[in-house]
Order: C-alpha cells, then sequence, then structure tokens
C-alpha cells in the first residue's frame, strides 16, 4: 500500500519534469572581454533587447511550427569567465518577451578579461542538459571582437559540439578602435567561417560599425529562429585555402606587453 501510495506521489513530479518542445534551442554567447569599452558593451544590450521585442522576431517564432522557442543569454569572455543574464526562458508572446530584453538591460556589467571562444562553446554544449526544453534544432550562437587566445584550440571545441548535433553561428564585431587594432584581426569575419561556424546552415553576419549592431542581431535572430540560411553570406575578404586558427593565440604571445589591457 506504501509503496502504491508513493508512486502515485511521485507521478506528478515526474510529469513535469518532462521537457517542453519547442522549434529551436538557441544560446545566445555574447563577447564582454575588455576589448569592448562600456559603451559598447551598454549598446550589445540594448541591441539584443530591441532585436528580441522586435515584430520581426516575434512573427518569426509565432510562424515556427510549434510556436515557441527556449532561449538564453551569456556573456562570455576568459576560459571560465561565463555570466548569466537569462537563463534559460520559454519565449511564445510579446510579454515574454519583454520580460527577457528587460532582464538583458536591467543592469550593465564591467567587461571581463580574455578571449575564449572555445570555452564559451564549452559553457554552451554543457548548458544545454536539463535546461528544461527539447528542441527541434539546437543553436549556439556566438559573437565577438576577436579571436580565441585562451583554453582549448577553438576548432577542437567546435568540432566536439558539431558532433553533438549542435549548429554554431557567428557574429564577428569588426569595428575598429585603438584596442582592436592590438587584439583584433581584419579578417575576423573569415576567421569565424573557417574556425567557429558549423553545422546544417550555418553562417556568419559581420557588424562593421555599431550602428548596425541592432539591425544585424534581429536579422540574425529572425534566421535562427526560422532555420533559414542568408543567401549571401557577406564576407569581406576573399577566404583563404587555409585558415590559421591558432593566429589569436599567437598574437596574444606577441602581444602580453599588454596584460593589463584586455
Amino acid at each position: 500500500m506504501r509503496y502504491w501510495l508513493a508512486l502515485l506521489l511521485s507521478l506528478p513530479t515526474l510529469l513535469s519534469a518532462e521537457d517542453m518542445e519547442v522549434d529551436v534551442e538557441l544560446f545566445l554567447a555574447v563577447d564582454v572581454s575588455r576589448s569592448m569599452s562600456p559603451a559598447e558593451l551598454e549598446i550589445q544590450r540594448r541591441g539584443y533587447a530591441e532585436a528580441v521585442t522586435s515584430p520581426q522576431v516575434l512573427a518569426a517564432i509565432e510562424g515556427g511550427l510549434l510556436g515557441r522557442i527556449a532561449i538564453t543569454y551569456v556573456e562570455w569572455a576568459g576560459e571560465y569567465s561565463q555570466r548569466v543574464v537569462v537563463p534559460w526562458t520559454l519565449l511564445t508572446t510579446r510579454q515574454d518577451a519583454e520580460e527577457i530584453a528587460h532582464k538583458i538591460t536591467a543592469r550593465f556589467d564591467a567587461g571581463l578579461r580574455r578571449t575564449s571562444i572555445s570555452g564559451a562553446l564549452v559553457y554552451a554544449a554543457e548548458d544545454f542538459a536539463d535546461n528544461g526544453f527539447q528542441g527541434l534544432r539546437r543553436v549556439i550562437d556566438v559573437s565577438g571582437d576577436g579571436p580565441n587566445n585562451q583554453g582549448r584550440p577553438v576548432e577542437r571545441a567546435r568540432d566536439a559540439a558539431l558532433a553533438q548535433g549542435f549548429i554554431i553561428n557567428g557574429l564577428p564585431l569588426m569595428t575598429t578602435d585603438g584596442l582592436s587594432e592590438i587584439w583584433g584581426i581584419p579578417d575576423l569575419d573569415v576567421y569565424y567561417r573557417h574556425c567557429v561556424i558549423g553545422g546544417p546552415g550555418a553562417f556568419v553576419i559581420p557588424v562593421l560599425a555599431w550602428d548596425q549592431f541592432a539591425d544585424a542581431v534581429k536579422r540574425k535572430l529572425v534566421l535562427e529562429i526560422a532555420g533559414m540560411t542568408p543567401r549571401l553570406q557577406p564576407v569581406q575578404y576573399t577566404p583563404p585555402q587555409a585558415y590559421d586558427c591558432l593566429i589569436g593565440e599567437k598574437m596574444w604571445e606577441q602581444n602580453r606587453a599588454y596584460f593589463d589591457i584586455p
């Protein structure tokens, strides 16, 4: 008798533990390394908040097979520097979007040291487990203003994520300032294409100026939610036959005198 009573009492818990099906599980990995100024960090957050609540993004969600997605917003810098701003959250309605946008812009934190795209990918891939959702697609969306310079080689982290079925898209920030001249590379979009992104329909959308940021994020989210690929993937440079995906690590060794800057 006690056994059956215990079993009956456990049923609601078992049922509530089932993952909710969504059109896509979307992990937004946002670079906050110290090569970005406080003003740029604020533009980033406001740009994502504006995009999430835009009519275009909401229409893309509504037009999905299930009409709902799961989303999380996590800022990253060094190998073990990840900051959760919005935990995994269901996004179905405008109210959901406005609540997410409010969390993104509720405060503006300072940047963190180093640039570990590989650390962000490893963290993201692990964070999907037990998040309460089951997506028809699982997408890791990485934005950043420079190449990997800490942690495992970015290709290894990317390949491990792809082997688990993730899609990785990129938003390389190719704006220019004093710090980008030290820690950035002029063909960051090509780096992302060769070394970071992957999976079915993976794409890169470069941002060349900060006044383009919100529109670029909006376009990217619509494509990711709808499961589409841009017809023309904009690349600023012709990709070489091979690419040195360790360029960021080599630059770090050359520029260690600037250790206190990034």
